[in-house]
């Protein structure tokens, strides 16, 4: 699983300046209305989605959990399309859905990241990421019915941090790729 993560280092960097993209578009346009929240998130969901499914697809050979990738990024790209589907759904269905989509998208991700941990030291990128998917899901499903503004800069905050915590371990990745593929008997970091 390493070797093909590591090998697509750059898919892992797309998501995270994706997530900062739109969490910068959240807070630089705050007054955004319900229906561009919606196709804004339904862009993000199927990039993320698209690119855990092919997180899957390369891993499908090297490791039994490939299906957990594919299984987030199914999730992810049925939420994009939802999104674009259906814009003029309400603001309180919408927010279950991200908030169910985030809280699962973040067990997958604390769970990949314990994995992760066992090849590579130190590994708490990907867990943090996974930590504030589920703090996020779990905001957003207890607070529903918050106002507008302040879901829109949630969102934007969420995608911040995650964004920086994906493009900072995107960066590991490629410095394990490039361990890898110098030295191959040298276990990594």
């Amino acid at each position: 699983m390493l070797e093909a993560i590591a090998k697509n280092w750059w898919v892992m960097l797309i998501r995270g300046i994706a997530a900062v993209v739109f969490g910068i578009l959240a807070f630089t346009w705050p007054g955004i209305t319900l229906t561009v929240l919606i196709i804004l998130f339904g862009a993000y969901a199927l990039i993320d989605g698209i690119s855990a499914v092919g997180f899957g697809v390369t891993s499908y050979r090297t490791d039994r959990s490939w299906w957990e990738m594919m299984l987030v990024g199914v999730l992810g790209i049925i939420a994009g399309i939802v999104a674009f589907l259906y814009p003029g759904m309400t603001a309180v269905a919408l927010l279950v859905v991200i908030g169910v989509w985030a809280v699962i998208r973040g067990i997958f991700e604390i769970i990949a990241a314990i994995r992760l941990r066992q090849v590579i030291a130190h590994e708490w990128l990907l867990g943090i990421a996974g930590i504030l998917s589920i703090a996020f899901g779990v905001i957003i499903l207890a607070r529903p019915l918050i106002g507008a503004l302040a879901v829109v800069w949630l969102i934007g905050f969420w995608a911040l941090l995650f964004g920086v915590a994906a493009i900072a371990l995107s960066l590991r990745l490629q410095r394990v790729k490039h361990r890898l593929e110098t030295h191959p008997t040298v276990p990594p970091m």
